[in-house]
């Protein structure tokens, strides 16, 4: 191990080029050096291993016994390096079997999700899919871990542990679903009109901390009456359809209740602003193909659904 210390491990590809060419301009060309360059790192080749490794004679420059013994050593440890320092293959959609594990939301999994895989599979008919719910121990081991690839609409407002990073994704304007009947909510609510009234929610398991609603309220020093915490939004707008209280959730989620329950749209207070959501990894993988291929298809999927409205 001393001498690989000492060792000048560019020295090795000289050596070999030496060794086959057995002249030193014909080295020098090769290499892409001056000739004035190999002679000198052949001295240093003859200094560090104590051996005149190639000598001039008539029939010109010959291998000593110990080049040539060393010979296939080295140029089998320049081939190892050489495949280790290869970039990975590409990744290959159309013959991938690669299943991946996603963590995301419900609103991800029912309004995005369905597209996106029809989209995927075009490309990548053998691919298949895991979603998994956004959770602390996600975030905090999972990535790191492989269990999950990436997290998908994670509120930019959470905290990563080190080495997850996050990629802004997507914006979804908030708005606010109340019963066609209810003739207590107008078409759009005030910050202190929205806090007054009762509320339906989705059950937060995640334990991610407040949500963006509860974030906003709490800045202005307002709070709010939740009368029903629910495990689904179908589930809650059907709540929202047979009382007085109203839901918030995402604009493109809340429209596909309109046509299946008696509800209408309701445009939340300014002050809540736009669920901004992030795409999330591990550092240590973004570079796999795979993950890479991933990534970019879900920025291209948000472009998309942007261009879409």
């Amino acid at each position: 191990m001393r001498l690989l210390r000492q060792f000048d491990l560019n020295l090795l590809l000289v050596f070999v080029t030496l060794m086959h060419e057995r002249h030193v301009t014909r080295a020098a060309d090769k290499l892409h050096v001056s000739q004035p360059a190999i002679s000198h790192a052949l001295k240093r080749l003859r200094e560090a291993l104590d051996d005149p490794l190639l000598v001039r004679t008539e029939q010109g420059m010959q291998p000593t016994p110990r080049a040539q013994a060393l010979l296939p050593v080295v140029q089998q440890a320049l081939a190892v390096l050489q495949e280790g320092l290869t970039p990975p293959a590409s990744f290959a959609p159309l013959t991938s079997t690669r299943r991946f594990t996603l963590a995301t939301t419900d609103y991800f999994e029912e309004v995005m999700y369905p597209a996106f895989l029809s989209r995927l599979l075009a490309k990548a008919p053998g691919i298949s899919f895991a979603i998994e719910l956004i959770t602390p121990e996600v975030l905090s081991n999972a990535l790191e871990s492989r269990q999950v690839d990436m997290v998908v609409g994670v509120d930019s407002r959470i905290a990563l542990p080190g080495g997850v990073v996050k990629t802004a994704w997507l914006d979804e304007a908030w708005v606010c679903l109340a019963a066609l009947d209810n003739p207590d909510i107008g078409a759009r609510l005030s910050l202190a009109a929205f806090a007054q009234a009762s509320h339906v929610e989705l059950a937060d398991i995640s334990g991610l901390g407040p949500t963006p609603i509860d974030h906003c309220l709490e800045q202005h020093g307002l709070g709010r009456r939740v009368i029903s915490q629910n495990l689904n939004y179908l589930a809650a707008a059907r709540v929202v359809a047979l009382t007085g209280a109203i839901m918030t959730l995402p604009r493109r989620m809340a429209e596909r209740f309109i046509s299946l329950l008696p509800v209408r749209l309701v445009e939340a207070p300014v002050e809540l602003g736009a669920l901004t959501m992030t795409l999330a990894q591990h550092e240590l993988y973004a570079k796999e193909p795979a993950i890479a291929w991933l990534h970019a298809e879900l920025r291209a999927f948000a472009d998309t659904v942007r261009a879409t409205g």
